[in-house]
């Protein structure tokens, strides 16, 4: 992913009521302790406390440096801070994982695809408006602020920012019997696509998902293959 369009994809965003700032380690200190006391949180997610706010500091600033892609440098890895515009309250964050789009690709042996497929993704690289992929879109907001509508504001914004840099397919999961998140994904304009058995592990447990799918009505769809929730913190 070129460093120039991690950049862009993770641009400050605004809504009606709400802030989108990149996260970095400035926003440690009022993430952490909304994540160690909010028990209520992590019913329907992956997720770990921190360890300590320094640990939150210390990994979202090596994301900010490294320019909000991932470490092997293939993805965008833009994740923002929510907050109430009125007030600056934090009230969650979202998180998208994106992928350079390859042309589609007459069918060859599986070698000389593979090839293909790392040549028209290199070729793609230096295009200007390279067609994007988002195999993942994430949220979480704190439990004070759930029933407002703020999730929803927040995931509509990203995802018009991200349709508007080109973005062709998005996916999000929630955890089965999660249907205030799936509200979310609904009202923004995404449609529930299928159930991923085992996709995920809460406390321990082997949990099902639900997959949701978002596409660009311009350009035709493009299957992805695989759906997961980043851990992106």
């Amino acid at each position: 992913m070129p460093p120039e369009t991690a950049r862009a994809l993770c641009a400050a965003l605004s809504s009606p009521r709400l802030r989108l700032e990149p996260l970095d380690e400035r926003h440690a200190p009022a993430f952490y302790p909304a994540l160690v006391q909010d028990d209520a949180l992590y019913r329907w997610i992956s997720l770990d406390p921190p360890e300590s706010e320094a640990q939150l500091a210390e990994h979202w600033c090596r994301l900010a440096q490294r320019g909000y892609r991932s470490p092997d440098g293939l993805c965008a890895w833009p994740v923002w801070a929510v907050l109430r515009a009125s007030d600056g309250q934090l009230l969650g964050r979202v998180d998208a994982e994106l992928l350079l789009a390859a042309p589609a690709q007459a069918e060859v042996p599986d070698e000389a695809a593979a090839a293909s497929a790392i040549a028209a993704v290199t070729a793609s690289a230096s295009a200007s408006a390279a067609a994007l992929l988002a195999p993942n879109l994430g949220y979480y907001f704190f439990s004070p602020f759930w029933g407002q509508g703020y999730a929803s504001e927040a995931v509509s914004a990203v995802l018009a920012h991200l349709a508007g840099c080109g973005t062709q397919r998005c996916a999000a999961t929630v955890t089965v019997g999660n249907q205030a998140s799936a509200r979310v994904l609904l009202k923004a304009g995404f449609h529930f696509h299928r159930i991923l058995p085992g996709n995920d592990v809460i406390r321990g447990e082997a949990v099902d998902d639900e997959e949701y799918v978002w596409e660009c009505q311009s350009i035709p769809p493009t299957p992805l293959n695989f759906s997961t929730k980043a851990a992106i913190f």
